[in-house]
């Protein structure tokens, strides 16, 4: 059967009220449940809140089962408000659609039917075929929006591609000699480490690492996220098709997560050797037009469990993915200075005239400290340019 053929679109104020609570504590997750979805659960009964939980780390209990274990008796009867259908197999951990039936409770209201294809409707057919009253689709689009890595590389096969570009109101990135530092202040600087905290990846280009010798780690402490639990580093990933990256860089100096390299097939032995002795993992991937086919790379991090990547490069990466269809949101933080014509641009897109141009959806515009950030989806034709 269906499992979508049971949505419910009519739902209580107080449906509301108790399912916005349980992405409130989703949203707890943002920085550690990687690669597992961040969700939340809240258990009520006759109107009171008698449990409530998230998921915090990937082999740790899910939401609904310390939801669950704070309610105890007062599960059975109850209802439970869970961010994201519950589990039906066993992964790390148990079936959660058979801990809520066990528990007794009565009905199930999610946000969303998991994207998973291990899941993907099983959960509520489980629990309905236990007797419990099962509805989705409550706030579904909030849900998905706390979990677009997690969705898109289970309904597409790729990690979510979120583009951060730093730029003077004139849209210039750099100098003509390469010089960035710095064009925004210090509060949007903290304010990227954040978007790093999230991310499975940050993604560079050889390009930005001969030219800067970053780091790419995160320099953000348990107390700044506001998280109880140790700092979670991101891989670091450098495509390099020529076999330039040096096992010097400080790309390799801790703290750090590992760091993977890409690279055309007749640069690999070239450079394995050395760049795995340094710690890195190397791998080749097809050429596409004399460039390393980006998809391949993004289907191979999906296959490595990358949710959300997040791209720190120049214009000539940033311009290809948005060419390719493959960057899912920009980042833009705009600095309140001007730095000339001569200086390097967002993107490159050799674009020619008016009918190319690439319709953008500005999704949030905010002050952070004295620069604006704006939030930025491709604009797809009748859906909004929405998360999925």
């Amino acid at each position: 059967m269906d499992p979508m053929s049971h949505v419910v679109t009519a739902f209580s104020a107080q449906d509301h009220a108790f399912m916005g609570r349980a992405l409130q504590l989703a949203a707890r997750g943002l920085y550690t449940t990687d690669p597992n979805p961040r969700v939340g659960c809240v258990l009520v009964r006759e109107g009171q809140v008698v449990g409530e939980g998230f998921h915090a780390r990937a082999g740790e209990a899910h939401a609904e089962v310390l939801a669950l274990r704070a309610a105890g008796e007062e599960a059975r009867g109850a209802t439970a408000y869970v961010t994201l259908e519950p589990c039906s197999h066993h992964g790390r951990t148990p079936p959660c659609a058979d801990a809520l039936a066990a528990a007794g409770v009565a009905r199930v209201v999610a946000a969303m039917v998991d994207p998973n294809p291990r899941v993907a409707g099983r959960g509520l057919a489980r629990l309905r075929a236990a007797g419990v009253q099962v509805e989705s689709g409550l706030l579904e689009a909030e849900a998905r929006e706390l979990n677009p890595g997690f969705i898109r590389r289970m309904e597409r096969g790729r990690p979510w591609v979120r583009v951060k570009l730093a730029a003077s109101l004139d849209g210039r990135t750099a100098m003509a000699d390469g010089e960035s530092r710095w064009i925004t202040g210090e509060a949007a600087r903290a304010d990227v480490q954040r978007l790093r905290a999230r991310a499975s990846a940050v993604l560079t280009a050889m390009g930005t690492v001969a030219a800067d010798d970053p780091r790419l780690n995160l320099r953000l402490t348990p107390a700044d996220l506001g998280i109880d639990a140790p700092v979670r580093q991101p891989a670091r990933v450098v495509l390099d098709r020529t076999g330039r990256l040096s096992p010097g860089a400080r790309l390799f100096a801790p703290p750090g997560g590992p760091v993977w390299v890409f690279t055309a097939q007749e640069a690999l032995e070239r450079q394995r050797a050395a760049l795995e002795a340094a710690g890195a993992r190397v791998d080749a991937v097809p050429l596409r037009d004399g460039h390393l086919d980006l998809t391949a790379v993004l289907q191979a991090l999906a296959a490595r469990e990358v949710n959300e990547v997040h791209l720190e490069a120049g214009p000539t990466l940033a311009g290809a993915l948005l060419q390719a269809g493959l960057m899912d949101e920009c980042v833009l933080y705009l600095a309140p200075h001007l730095m000339g014509t001569q200086a390097r641009g967002l993107f490159h897109l050799p674009i020619h005239d008016m009918a190319g141009r690439i319709p953008l959806e500005i999704r949030d515009v905010r002050p952070v400290g004295r620069d604006w950030r704006l939030t930025l989806q491709v604009a797809t034709p009748g859906d909004g340019a929405g998360t999925g």
